[in-house]
């Protein structure tokens, strides 16, 4: 796990080792352990690498690295199968001069080319220089795990693992880029390749750029994508010991390390899942790190301890009672993006917490992607059986609960409003009404004209109904399910762990996330993920009886949050509109002062939960104050 940073140019303009160090700089925390770089020979190419030491502590390690004084490379994550894949090259007569994965990754590209994707099982960004055909290749794990951001102009092409270190750069000029920020709004995420700086992309994941550096030439391909047109027929027996025997491998292959490892264990489903296939593999305790909350809603501690119990574990707790108003700058800066998921706090804190302890945490990120766990599919597929019923929406529903909303001022019957003012939507617009922080008629009063101006041809809603139609399913809440494996949890859920994480220098590893493991769920037919009208993740469950406690199991999905809507009815109140309604804030010219003082008041003074947006404004202010001011 490290940080890498390079810049390649396409003029007489050399590369120095300068501009190189000042970019690895900017990254330093990710890959506390060694730094390197590479210059070549014609001084057009340089690569950097921040190495967090994981696997061959030894110089062997030491990155950028080279193989057959040819091909040179800056790689960030782990290969988990590159034991097998090395010996295999071995008996073909390759030759190695380490024990690590990154030069196995040099020897599959000089077999296979750009086909050497296809052989790596793993999580990874990666640059890799061919000095003789003068070329780049550059890819990014299947997933998404592992960050790739980019500049690309007609005089140079900068990457890093984090924007930072592009803009230590000369040859790029910071400035917002108001098409992202206004897709912010919506999502609390700016979806790839958008960054929130005009010019600055991220690669998305299962895609590689291939350069030629004599032509300027420059391929974007997706190498790999779901499929979920195909499925199994199988019973639920045969299913659970498919997923278990699949699960289990995925979990043991990244319980390689040459360091102290741990899990992360909130007390879910997923999380527990991954400590009991651990403790199977392990001479001595997992050790295991949970966090908790004084405000009992939020407190999951009890379960986790329970599998803590259960399972013998080394176990480490921790109540947090956050300064949010002293961490969130540092959050800020450290997510570079505009960014609003709240749970990047608790995440934070117990990384930092797992640090101390290990180098490495295994978690059970990706469980709710697999097996379609989130709240709202229940929802869709309700509205979805009722699209045919559009009279009696019309007549009763929509009036109904427009009432309810307007004399009862509460988030139920918000929803319930929304809900059924949506059913006659095209069903792809619906679903974005269930997962929007603002919806676009909160946009329409909260803009200035001028903002308002600058993003009118702009629908968020059309990014995310693509990712609807190419999932390949038939069942329209699957192809949901789809689009949030494509979107939100590259573009939120995995920056939320990788940011958080190598902030403090920690490696985040996903079993869940296993590409051989995404593809076997891919076939479960979806009747066996969520059963009836409510029993989300209904297969995985089943696969685990016996392995976990039923009261793991079936308890009801608390999620990984923190109390922001008490806090900003408490010790944030001031604080947060102070920054809103500041000069600097208003004169910015995005957001009307009269709609975000509403918005505030009825916070307070309703049951409305206006939190998420609150938080998604006041991490924006905080982001143009830490990169614009």
């Amino acid at each position: 796990m490290c940080g890498i940073v390079g810049k390649a140019s396409f003029t007489s303009q050399k590369v120095s080792e300068q501009a190189i160090s000042e970019m690895s700089e900017a990254i330093q925390h990710r890959g506390p352990d060694d730094r390197g770089i590479y210059i070549s020979e014609d001084e057009t190419v340089g690569f950097g690498h921040q190495r967090l030491a994981i696997i061959d502590l030894s110089p062997g390690g030491h990155q950028p690295k080279s193989y057959l004084d040819r091909y040179f490379i800056v790689f960030n994550g782990e290969i988990y199968n590159f034991q097998e894949k090395r010996e295999a090259l071995l008996k073909e007569g390759y030759v190695f001069h380490s024990q690590s994965d990154t030069e196995v990754i040099l020897a599959l590209y000089a077999k296979y080319g750009k086909e050497c994707l296809a052989h790596l099982r793993g999580m990874f960004s990666f640059a890799l220089y061919d000095s003789v055909e003068r070329t780049l290749f550059c890819a990014r794990d299947r997933a998404g795990k592992k960050p790739f951001k980019y500049y690309l102009d007609d005089n140079v092409f900068l990457f890093a693992s984090e924007l930072k270190a592009i803009l230590t750069q000369p040859e790029y000029t910071k400035e917002p880029d108001y098409t992202a920020i206004h897709h912010y709004l919506t999502l609390q995420y700016c979806p790839a390749p958008l960054t929130g700086f005009k010019n600055i992309q991220k690669l998305e994941p299962a895609h590689y750029l291939f350069i030629d550096l004599k032509t300027k030439a420059v391929e974007k391909k997706c190498y790999w994508k779901l499929d979920y047109s195909k499925k199994d027929t199988l019973s639920d027996k045969q299913w659970g010991k498919l997923i278990r025997e699949k699960l289990e491998e995925s979990v043991k292959l990244r319980m390689i390390s040459d360091v102290p490892l741990g899990a992360f264990l909130s007390g879910g489903v997923d999380s527990s899942a991954i400590v009991a296939f651990m403790s199977k593999h392990t001479d001595t305790p997992v050790k295991t790190f949970s966090i908790g909350f004084k405000e009992e809603k939020w407190n999951e501690l009890k379960y986790a301890k329970m599998i803590a119990e259960k399972f013998k574990t080394d176990h480490t707790e921790f109540i947090v009672e956050p300064k949010a108003i002293e961490v969130l700058p540092l959050l800020v800066r450290h997510y570079e993006e505009p960014f609003a998921d709240s749970s990047a706090l608790p995440t934070y804190y117990v990384s930092k917490l797992t640090r101390s302890h290990v180098t490495v945490a295994l978690n059970g990120d990706g469980g709710d992607e697999n097996f379609a766990g989130y709240s709202r599919y229940s929802a869709f597929r309700i509205s979805t059986w009722l699209e045919g019923f559009d009279t009696l929406n019309r007549i009763i529903l929509q009036p109904l609960t427009a009432f309810l909303a307007s004399k009862i001022q509460t988030d139920l019957f918000e929803r319930a409003s929304r809900f059924s003012r949506t059913l006659s939507q095209d069903y792809r617009k619906r679903y974005m009404t269930y997962t929007s922080y603002f919806t676009d008629e909160q946009k329409k009063a909260l803009y200035t004209d001028s903002f308002r101006e600058k993003v009118s041809s702009e629908n968020t809603d059309d990014l995310i109904a693509a990712r609807f139609t190419e999932s390949g399913a038939k069942n329209k809440t699957e192809q949901a399910v789809y689009a949030d494996f494509a979107t939100y949890l590259p573009d939120d859920l995995l920056v939320k762990v990788d940011i958080a994480s190598m902030a403090v220098a920690l490696e985040g590893r996903s079993p869940f996330l296993d590409h051989e493991f995404l593809e076997l769920t891919a076939r479960i037919p979806f009747s066996k993920k969520i059963r009836g009208l409510n029993n989300k993740k209904y297969i995985l469950k089943k696969s685990l009886e016996g392995i976990l406690p039923k009261e793991i199991l079936y308890r009801p999905k608390m999620g990984f949050g923190v109390p922001i809507a008490e806090w900003f009815r408490g010790e944030l109140k001031t604080y947060v509109a102070e920054k809103l309604l500041s000069e600097k804030a208003l004169s910015r010219g995005l957001f009307q002062k009269a709609s975000l003082q509403r918005l505030l008041e009825e916070h307070l003074t309703t049951h409305i939960n206006h939190a998420p947006r609150i938080w998604a404004l006041l991490t924006l202010e905080l982001w143009f104050e830490e990169y614009f001011d």
